[in-house]
């Protein structure tokens, strides 16, 4: 039996969403073939939530002692959103040590995370994505850098991270300074973008058994002005329609874009791609490496509108990772 440490938390704004995914993985993970470990992991605290108890992780190999005995982990399953889970930091670790986990390499993880990055490596395939400025902290003029390219409304959100965490969608020109401000806050690099008008369609991936499988695409249809945190994660304010109720084609296109950008990109693990339809074309927004896994989450729902049940998704995903190590 595999000893699984089910990593979550993290340091940034999604901390509590990847408290949850890491929850419902420990409450799904087959027990006839796993042992869980959650570890919850924190700027320099890292530790095992074990029988009440929070046993200290031995950063040195990724272990925990207890009653004078080492146990050490067989897989990591990653479901830590943001920093330092989804942007590589913590895939270098564990490749150091050689301890499979669940998530995409170092390389793909770190182009993924930074939006800007992402964006200019899928418009060189050929994929539509909106027109986008990206802005360090130290910026001369980035009000007048944003009036050169982008006209409203337009978003403003982090060039790092996830959940629209500091998101916000700028109708008015009064309203672009507090949102920069906003997104300051969250990352020293922020990515402004136009505002297509669209349907918002998500599809999420994995490979398994070496095959690649793209899951039924999904409409997300916010109830607010878009799709920030608080729609995200209250379930009154946003509807998820998997499947999408869309035309056959547009669903297939969406499930091949997404299926090829997950081989072009070198990912693994489960992940989601987020795009807007619009004037019959799909638009990139940007890729989930490290989605969510929480009861509210998407990725989920997805795999059983595909005739998965959840805990065989998260069976899929280490026994895939454990082949490829």
């Amino acid at each position: 039996m595999l000893n699984i440490a089910i990593i979550a938390g993290g340091n940034s704004g999604e901390y509590d969403v990847s408290m949850k995914s890491g929850k419902l993985v420990e409450l799904h993970l087959d027990r006839e073939r796993y042992h869980p470990f959650f570890v919850e992991i924190q700027g320099q605290e890292w530790v095992c939530h074990l029988q009440e108890k929070k046993i200290p992780i031995d950063k040195n190999d990724f272990s925990i002692h207890v009653d004078g005995k080492k146990t050490r982990f067989d897989v990591v399953f990653n479901a830590i959103h943001g920093t330092p889970g989804e942007d590589g930091k913590l895939q270098g670790y564990f490749d150091v040590l050689g301890i499979p986990y669940t998530s995409s390499g170092v390389t793909t993880s770190a182009l993924t995370f930074n939006k800007s990055f992402c964006k200019k490596v899928v418009a060189s395939f050929g994929i539509h994505t909106a027109k986008s400025v990206h802005l360090l902290s130290d910026s001369p003029d980035p009000v007048g850098a944003i009036w050169e390219e982008i006209s409203l409304p337009c978003f403003v959100k982090p060039n790092n991270g996830g959940s629209s965490v500091g998101m916000s969608k700028v109708n008015q020109p009064e309203e672009l300074e507090p949102a920069l401000e906003k997104a300051f806050k969250e990352d020293t690099e922020i990515l402004v973008e136009e505002f297509i008008k669209g349907r918002e369609l998500t599809c999420g991936v994995i490979r398994s058994g070496g095959t690649v499988t793209a899951f039924p695409v999904t409409e997300i249809i916010s109830k607010k002005e878009f799709f920030d945190f608080e729609a995200k994660y209250h379930e009154n304010l946003a509807e998820e329609v998997c499947p999408a109720k869309i035309p056959a084609r547009v669903s297939d296109e969406c499930q091949c874009i997404s299926a090829d950008l997950y081989k072009r990109l070198n990912c693994d693990g489960v992940v989601r791609f987020d795009y807007i339809y619009s004037n019959d074309r799909l638009f990139f927004l940007e890729v989930n490496t490290v989605p969510g896994l929480s009861e509210q989450s998407i990725v989920p729902k997805m795999a059983v509108a595909n005739g998965w049940s959840v805990k065989e998704l998260f069976t899929r995903m280490i026994e895939e990772c454990v082949n490829r190590f």
